[in-house]
């Protein structure tokens, strides 16, 4: 697509671009405030003591994320008998700095995260999405004559943000085996990052199979996956092992209950949780301590 004026299509989807950097903006009265729109807690409101904070990595604007996750909560809280606080970072290096310091009890995040949260805070994954595997993508444009990764070296490629695991630093790590050298350009969220490519803002982008597949159809017509990865396990919901054992087992078994009531089929698949199992750190994680990913990764002096 050239740079002129834009059709109707294009138009719709820029607009769609253009919501989604609203979403992104500072909220409140300091900057990385995180979006925090509910009154109360979610869940059972009669529960003592404090609620549960839980964190949730911000791939699509805040707005949606706390539209998807806080239903689920309110349903899991009420069968695991807990009470939840949501909190959304504005940007993934916002949920970074909270991830590194542990203000969140609870966390969804991506599979690199949870390395990093395991070293940093001891989080304890609790359960991960057994029906489909995790898989990073290199998306172009559907009309681009873009045939191969190779034909992306030296050009600007768009990624949601430096520490995404499967839409950043999988393809970052494997370009760089191939030799292929390009530009990063960091968008936020991963439904920045297909918009750019599909307005021909960017020549290719990074995502993941499991948000492109959420995007609006008119979109996601748009694109044409390049590359993909292999699979690798999905984005762990974790805890911090200062929350106690019993709330980590009734949150644990909470969410294998939800996911035998088929009226909450679609609860569990808007946070991309569709079929949750146990997760366990040492079997689904920790062998992506030798993936050399740390090269490309931003995250501050240890």
């Amino acid at each position: 697509m050239g740079k002129g004026r834009l059709g109707g299509q294009d138009l719709a989807l820029a607009l769609g671009l253009v919501a989604s950097q609203v979403c992104l903006a500072p909220m409140g009265p300091a900057f990385g405030q995180a979006f925090k729109p509910q009154l109360g807690c979610l869940g059972d409101r009669q529960r003592p003591g404090r609620p549960i904070r839980v964190s949730v990595v911000p791939q699509r604007p805040p707005a949606e994320t706390f539209a998807v996750w806080s239903p689920l909560l309110q349903q899991l809280g009420q069968v695991s008998k807990q009470c939840f606080v949501l909190r959304v970072a504005p940007t993934i290096p916002n949920f970074e700095a909270e991830l590194r310091t542990g203000r969140a009890d609870c966390v969804y995040m991506n599979p690199y995260h949870a390395v990093l949260a395991q070293r940093w805070r001891g989080y304890i994954p609790l359960v991960r999405d057994g029906s489909k595997p995790l898989r990073g993508l290199l998306v172009v444009r559907k009309d681009s004559p873009i045939r191969s990764i190779r034909e992306l070296n030296g050009q600007a490629v768009a990624f949601p943000s430096p520490n995404a695991f499967a839409a950043t630093l999988l393809p970052r790590v494997w370009l760089a085996r191939q030799g292929i050298t390009i530009q990063p350009v960091f968008e936020n969220t991963h439904s920045n990052v297909y918009r750019s490519v599909a307005l021909g803002m960017l020549p290719a982008g990074g995502g993941i199979n499991n948000t492109l597949r959420r995007e609006r159809p008119e979109l996601r017509e748009e694109l044409r996956v390049l590359w993909q990865t292999p699979p690798f396990p999905s984005h762990p919901f974790a805890c911090l092992p200062s929350l106690a054992q019993a709330r980590r087992e009734a949150l644990q078994a909470g969410f294998l209950t939800l996911a035998t009531n088929p009226g909450n089929h679609g609860l569990l698949d808007a946070i991309q949780i569709p079929e949750p199992v146990r997760a366990d750190f040492r079997r689904d994680y920790q062998g992506l301590l030798g993936l050399g990913l740390e090269r490309f990764a931003v995250v501050g002096s240890d």
